[in-house]
């Protein structure tokens, strides 16, 4: 197992949301992503509603992140999952994912939810691997297909052993 470095950072300076929104323009229009595109896409997806965001690391050099908005009464929404390309398959996703999860429930939030599209067939994959159910829309984000949700629970201590 790979040990990753997960650490909390600003969505709106990390060279990785960039990435991840080149990333998302290319696949969905099935051809590389023009900067001019990046641009716009984010001037109108601005990260100040991004109030968690995390990195994921290995000896120094960024490989993914993960952020969390708040939906409200213990809800939130996570976003902007992605992997560097020479990293998927080696366990930064889940990292990302349960260290966000920890994060969530030090925050006192309890449910977890998200949006994906058809096209992200590897995130899928991961959610459910990591126990996210597909549930209804909960949103109106013109992208998505799938909605997933996943409730959190925390580790308590087993009861102690009956002495005898």
């Amino acid at each position: 197992m790979t040990n990753w470095t997960v650490t909390a950072t600003d969505a709106a300076r990390s060279p990785l949301n960039r990435e991840y929104n080149a990333e998302m323009i290319s696949r969905y229009r099935g051809r590389p992503a023009e900067d001019a595109e990046i641009d716009a896409y984010e001037r109108d997806e601005q990260d100040d509603d991004v109030p968690v965001f995390l990195v994921a690391s290995r000896d120094g050099e960024d490989a993914g992140c993960l952020g969390m908005r708040f939906l409200g009464a213990g809800v939130g929404e996570l976003t902007r999952m992605f992997v560097r390309l020479p990293f998927r398959g080696q366990g930064a996703a889940s990292a990302l994912l349960a260290a966000m999860e920890d994060e969530a429930l030090a925050r006192g939030v309890t449910v977890l939810r998200l949006d994906t599209r058809a096209d992200l067939v590897e995130a899928r994959s991961l959610y459910a691997k990591r126990g996210f159910a597909e549930i209804e829309r909960y949103n109106d984000a013109p992208y998505a297909d799938h909605w997933f949700e996943k409730s959190l629970k925390r580790l308590t201590a087993a009861p102690p052993a009956a002495m005898s």
